[in-house]
């Protein structure tokens, strides 16, 4: 369908060096913008030299390395071009109200350009998915069961719905195939081993996602300033975090595994 415009939109996405909207810098922005007059869109996508190292996690998701934006120019170089692309267009992403619009402005931001998005209408595609999909007990029931919810919220009558939704799941998905990132494919239905296996999430190292595996396997802490950084390299410089990780409100889980991660790292 045309979409009913009233005003240009641009739909557009970046990547970063991380995910921080604050401390980390764009490496690719691209735009498509959609003219509310009917004329042909228009496309603008560009490598930009953030001027600071690209994580290693965020490279193992977008693919770029510091050396393939080393020789692309700086946001504040394009920034002017950007703008004017843009111009009084609306915004449109996918989780872009809350990560691409602010890491665009702070952009802007540094390059002396004040980003105004008051007047502006932001089109969220994520936002629109989770609210008209909703990922709530609820709303599985009513999926996977045709079930209508009772006394929401109430244990028991919350883990009656859950074998119903259970239940119906394996029945909606009897014989179908998931396909992984790594091109793999499997029967995530095929048996209990392989539900239990389609549910874990190997990226965290505990229940609270303190903790995660770095892109080499190693460690990683997934909060807090050293955010990123693994997390046996952070206790031989600083021993006192581990002691404050240990005097603090962490879970037992995470508390055992710092300290197995410093045993070991002390063995080496």
């Amino acid at each position: 369908m045309t979409l009913p415009l009233t005003n240009d939109l641009v739909f557009f996405d970046l990547e970063a060096t991380g995910l921080n909207l604050t401390r980390d810098r764009i490496v690719q922005i691209a735009l498509i913008k959609l003219f509310a007059d009917g004329s042909p869109q228009q496309e603008l996508e560009m490598k930009i030299n953030p001027t600071v190292p690209i994580s290693a996690e965020a490279s193992a998701i977008h693919g770029l390395s510091d050396a393939d934006v080393r020789d692309a120019p700086t946001f504040q170089e394009v920034a002017t071009k950007v703008q004017d692309f843009i111009g009084k267009a609306d915004l449109a992403g996918y989780n872009s109200n809350r990560y691409d619009v602010p890491l665009l402005q702070e952009e802007f931001y540094r390059a002396g350009i004040f980003f105004d998005t008051s007047g502006r209408r932001l089109i969220d595609a994520q936002q629109i998915f989770y609210q008209m999909e909703p990922r709530t007990l609820s709303a599985a029931l009513k999926f996977y069961a045709g079930k209508k919810m009772e006394n929401a919220h109430d244990a028991l009558a919350d883990v009656r719905a859950t074998v119903d939704v259970f239940t119906g799941q394996l029945r909606h998905y009897a014989g179908a195939t998931y396909e992984r990132e790594d091109g793999t494919v499997i029967e995530p239905f095929a048996d209990l081993d392989a539900v239990a296996d389609f549910c874990k999430d190997d990226r965290f190292l505990d229940a609270t996602r303190r903790l995660k595996r770095g892109p080499d396997g190693v460690p990683v802490f997934n909060f807090g300033k050293h955010a990123g950084k693994p997390v046996a390299e952070v206790f031989a410089k600083e021993p006192s975090y581990l002691r404050w990780i240990l005097e603090k409100d962490f879970t037992t889980e995470v508390k055992t595994l710092v300290q197995v991660i410093e045993e070991e790292r002390k063995k080496k």
